[in-house]
């Protein structure tokens, strides 16, 4: 956790977010802020899913022009890898805040720190692969999985940037687009989560929502970063846009996608679907996604989240626990494993982020104002919602 007085400095620079305790009604940015203060309050900010709560908040300050905020961010930055209790972690670029640390070193803050982000950036160069050259469990390279284009595809994309090192960039987008055709299920065009898990060049047989969501995420990472006429673009372009539109159908009622993405009596899950409509809201911000059907499912997916899996209080609902190919014996790897993961239970870490995520494109579709959850959810998981349900969220024009 950061220092009373870090966390105080946070609160000031937002000030009109208290009122969100209050009342059911808040703005988008004030939603992002209260639930990385919330979690800051609740568990100590380290391990992947806090490096990219880190991230979401420093995009989310970014993106709203808040730079107070993205001065905290740099604070809570500051403190690894020294003032950090370090999990283990399968890259060490994590201990000096991963994503966090590469973005803001590319909007010219951490200056000090070059040295260390380009240790780190070459240390993730020379980490371990499998023999198509995707990054792999340390010592293991028959061991592969999509979270890790999270880890790698941004990072060095943006330690490129800060550092003027092509090579960099350059192997962001290898990272990205080999994962994304290594994983890619052809009959549906969605991603699945692992590879060698189950056995030895075996693909797991899920389409996880939030794998999904990692998937998308480094691509839609590197559609930010990536200038328009550079020469790659249009391969992490092509990407993108397929598992964009392999995605949308599956949008549920409430503007989620299922923790099983293809299995229609799956449990709504909240991380990946932040992920996913962040992703969206940043293919309309950098024009490949076009029309009106990209806008209602961000739109959506924003009241959704906020409606169903955010509290007053800013705790939240709905988020997977931490996954790698769950199941045991014929079990393992496949979607009923997946859907049968232990239960979400309130202020699962890795919500965090992928909802301050979404948040911070809301005001790409003109939302203003969101409405939460208006007391904890007392269910195991949201339940069926009917077609005449009258659970629904206040969403403007409807």
């Amino acid at each position: 956790m950061v220092a009373t007085s870090d966390r105080g400095h946070l609160a000031d620079s937002t000030h009109h977010s208290t009122t969100a305790h209050h009342s059911a009604q808040a703005a988008p940015h004030e939603v992002a802020v209260g639930l990385f203060r919330h979690y800051d309050a609740t568990d100590e900010v380290k391990a992947y899913y806090g490096v990219l709560a880190v991230y979401a908040l420093a995009r989310a300050a970014t993106e709203a022009g808040d730079d107070a905020t993205v001065h905290h961010a740099e604070t809570v930055v500051r403190r690894f890898p020294d003032e950090i209790p370090h999990p283990p972690y399968n890259f060490p670029s994590y201990r000096i805040g991963g994503i966090a640390h590469a973005f803001l070193s590319a909007r010219g803050h951490l200056r000090d720190r070059a040295d260390l982000l380009r240790h780190y950036a070459d240390e993730m160069m020379t980490a371990t692969r499998d023999e198509k050259g995707i990054l792999a469990m340390p010592g293991r390279p028959d061991l592969i999985w999509i979270d890790v284009a999270m880890a790698s595809a941004p990072f060095l994309m943006y330690a490129g940037q800060a550092l003027n090192e092509p090579r960099y960039i350059e192997e962001a987008i290898t990272q990205a687009v080999l994962m994304y055709d290594e994983f890619l299920d052809p009959d549906n065009g969605l991603l699945h989560q692992c590879k060698g898990f189950v056995a030895k060049g075996v693909l797991s047989q899920d389409h996880w929502g939030r794998g999904n969501g990692w998937g998308l995420f480094a691509l839609a990472e590197l559609l930010r970063g990536l200038p328009a006429e550079y020469e790659r673009r249009e391969e992490v372009v092509e990407r993108f846009v397929a598992l964009s539109r392999s995605l949308l159908p599956h949008q549920t009622g409430r503007g989620l996608w299922r923790q099983e993405i293809s299995m229609a009596d799956a449990w709504e899950e909240s991380s990946g679907s932040g992920l996913i409509v962040y992703c969206l809201g940043v293919g309309i911000q950098q024009g490949v996604l076009v029309g009106q059907e990209w806008r209602d499912a961000v739109s959506a997916g924003v009241h959704g989240l906020a409606r169903w899996c955010v509290n007053t209080d800013f705790s939240t609902e709905n988020s997977c626990p931490g996954t790698l190919c769950p199941g045991e014996g014929e079990a393992t790897g496949t979607p009923e494993a997946y859907v049968g993961l232990r239960a979400p239970f309130r202020d699962e870490p890795h919500g965090f982020a992928a909802l301050i995520l979404a948040m911070s494109v809301a005001h790409v579709v003109g939302i203003g104002s969101v409405r939460l959850r208006p007391c904890h959810q007392s269910e195991l998981y949201l339940s069926p919602l009917a077609p005449t349900t009258d659970e629904a969220p206040d969403v403007p024009g409807e």
